[in-house]
């Protein structure tokens, strides 16, 4: 092997680029790993409940998250390494993805409470309407008669 093949600019050159590829290729993965829009909008179910838990469904972000945390390992390296050329650009891409990410965590966290509240809500409801089944009826059954 000669010398010039093992150039250490050179070689620093080669892992940037690779670090690099590695960075956007987990980024293209954390976005192909996002809920698709009409997922999370276009939602069956025969009852409130199952909307809700469809929509929990469609909010789940676990394989974005893996791919992202790989996104920020690589770029972690390359900008201490000072590796890239563009590091606020793909630190921009970076931050995009985990925002969306971060805003889908915050709904599923919602829809999740909502998911056990409603029940809850339906149960008091029905006993509250059960409550007043007769007691209120004989009352005003007597204010019409006078």
């Amino acid at each position: 092997m000669s010398q010039s093949s093992l150039d250490d600019d050179e070689l620093f050159g080669e892992a940037a680029e690779e670090m690099r590829a590695d960075v956007e290729e987990a980024l293209d993965a954390a976005r192909a790993e996002l809920p698709d829009a009409d997922d999370v909008w276009d939602v069956e179910a025969d009852n409130t409940l199952g909307v809700l838990n469809a929509l929990r469904s469609a909010l789940d972000v676990e394989d974005v998250e893996a791919h992202l945390r790989d996104a920020k390992k690589a770029f972690v390296v390359g900008e201490r390494a000072d590796a890239f050329e563009d590091a606020d650009e793909l630190e921009a891409e970076i931050d995009a993805v985990e925002d969306v990410l971060g805003d889908i965590e915050t709904a599923r966290e919602q829809v999740g409470e909502l998911a056990s509240t409603v029940p809850a809500l339906r149960s008091a409801l029905e006993d509250a309407h059960e409550g007043s089944d007769g007691d209120g009826d004989d009352e005003s059954d007597e204010e019409a008669e006078e």
